[in-house]
């Protein structure tokens, strides 16, 4: 005469532990009681309620035959709902058991709305109502019910004793307190089913979580982003765009690899990688590659801010970059290492090819064409803390940094010559308003960047300044 509780049959997938290309799955398993099972016990106790109600002669012989209909209509109605059109039906469980509504309203009507078997078939089905569709379900149930039994009852009047023998109200109550309980004992170990199918989820999700950002440290950060993020596929496919492409290495690394021990200089890589890496991703650059000492960081793919910004964004970079090589050479010499370590840079603006190359299983996200070979021609003409730009570069830029003429160089790839210059600064930084001063010498070494220091700092740096300056003074008079 009503269903039983939601038929959860979506299994939750729970994770092991994560490796490279697999996870295992763990399957949670939510033991349902399904409509057809519940529909079954509503409709025995409503049979048996009835036989011991004419036993009793509380209700007339000629009810014996909704006995039958009880004990058929379970498996008619699962036969309809599984095996017709209407398995199709959208909600089909809510609205079979809106259908139980009016068969027990009509039912309750039928034996003369005699109180205990009443009571217990209407907790029957509003426990139902709420177990399968919440306070909405609730409402529509009682309301069609209430529908049903009024027409009922006033078609075949109300019983003129409206109490039950004591047998019949406890078979009553007893078949209504086995449904319930029952029902209730299924939904509780489904509430735990699905807690435990929660956690494992989110297990799942944190651990997945981890190992992205693990995967993420051998991809550049834009990249990763425009995957995880479904920008973009995993596919063997590439573009025209037209990047600014950086090169840099460092001037001398050759000769310290063979003064230095490995792990040592291992060390002092990574120190390296790991300054320069959060230059260009503070400028929005994407890290293509290490190779040896040397860095490749490109703009303007995945993502673009215009080819002008894109290519003043790179120069901007290696103008830090430098400034930040400075300061890491001074760390250097307090460490030990007196070998002079200066970078080199190399920068070209123009059409390339971007994308993934490679293989199905095995992809390099990276970009190829003659602006990736000039850049890195640039790269190796540079003095040392030198940056030369492609003319595209100098063209774009000009007017926010200062360039030098470097004449011409002929490129393979090429059919002319390439004009090239070197960037001096920005143009804001030049003459006497500029932020950025150093001063190097043998025991002295000063980088200042006034931009970048708080005011809180200030004061520390003018103090610093001072009692170098008096300490100076000092041994100059004592001289």
């Amino acid at each position: 005469m009503m269903s039983a509780p939601a038929d959860l049959r979506n299994a939750a997938s729970g994770t092991g532990k994560l490796s490279p290309g697999e996870i295992h799955d763990t399957t949670v398993a939510i033991p349902p009681m399904p409509d057809y099972n519940g529909r079954i016990l509503a409709y025995t106790a409503t049979a048996a309620i009835i036989v011991t109600g004419v036993l009793q002669g509380v209700f007339e012989q000629q009810l014996l035959w909704v006995v039958a209909g009880a004990l058929i209509w379970p498996h008619l109605a699962h036969l309809l709902t599984r095996r017709t059109f209407l398995r199709r039906s959208p909600r089909i469980r809510q609205k079979m058991l809106f259908l139980d509504c009016i068969v027990g309203g009509a039912f309750i009507g039928l034996i003369g709305l005699i109180a205990i078997p009443s009571v217990s078939v209407v907790l029957m089905l509003m426990f139902s109502c709420l177990i399968v569709g919440g306070i909405r379900q609730w409402l529509f149930g009682t309301a069609l019910m209430s529908a049903s039994l009024a027409a009922s009852a006033a078609t075949l009047g109300v019983a003129d004793n409206l109490q039950s023998p004591l047998l019949t109200s406890i078979i009553a109550v007893a078949s209504t307190g086995a449904y319930i309980c029952v029902t209730a004992y299924y939904s509780h170990q489904q509430a735990r089913a699905l807690l435990l199918a929660k956690t494992q989820i989110q297990n799942q999700r944190e651990q997945s979580i981890t190992l992205s950002h693990k995967l993420s440290k051998y991809l550049s950060p834009q990249v990763w982003q425009s995957i995880f993020t479904g920008e973009r596929d995993v596919r063997l496919e590439t573009q025209r765009k037209k990047l600014a492409v950086f090169f840099s290495d460092i001037k001398g690394f050759t000769e310290l690899s063979e003064e230095m021990e490995p792990e040592a200089l291992t060390e002092l890589l990574n120190h390296y990688f790991n300054g320069m890496s959060e230059v260009a991703l503070r400028y929005g650059g994407t890290i293509d590659k290490f190779v040896g000492d040397s860095i490749m960081v490109f703009f303007g793919d995945p993502t673009s801010r215009g080819q002008r910004e894109d290519a003043f964004a790179c120069v901007s970079m290696a103008i830090d970059m430098r400034k930040q090589m400075k300061i890491m050479r001074q760390k250097w010499r307090s460490q030990g290492i007196k070998t002079p370590l200066e970078i080199r840079m190399g920068i070209s603006t123009g059409y390339t090819t971007v994308g993934n190359f490679g293989a199905e299983n095995r992809m390099d996200y990276t970009i190829i064409g003659k602006e990736v070979n000039l850049a890195s021609r640039l790269e190796s003409l540079a003095e040392a803390g030198e940056i030369l730009v492609s003319y595209e570069t100098f063209s774009l830029i000009k007017d926010r940094i200062m360039c030098r003429d470097k004449g011409e160089i002929t490129v393979k790839g090429f059919g002319k010559p390439v004009a090239i210059y070197e960037v001096v600064d920005f143009r804001r930084d030049m003459g006497p308003h500029r932020s950025f001063l150093e001063h190097e010498h043998s025991g002295f070494a000063m980088y200042l960047d006034s931009d970048k220091i708080t005011e809180r700092e200030r004061k520390a740096v003018l103090a610093a300044l001072e009692d170098a300056a008096d300490r100076l003074r000092q041994e100059e008079d004592s001289e």
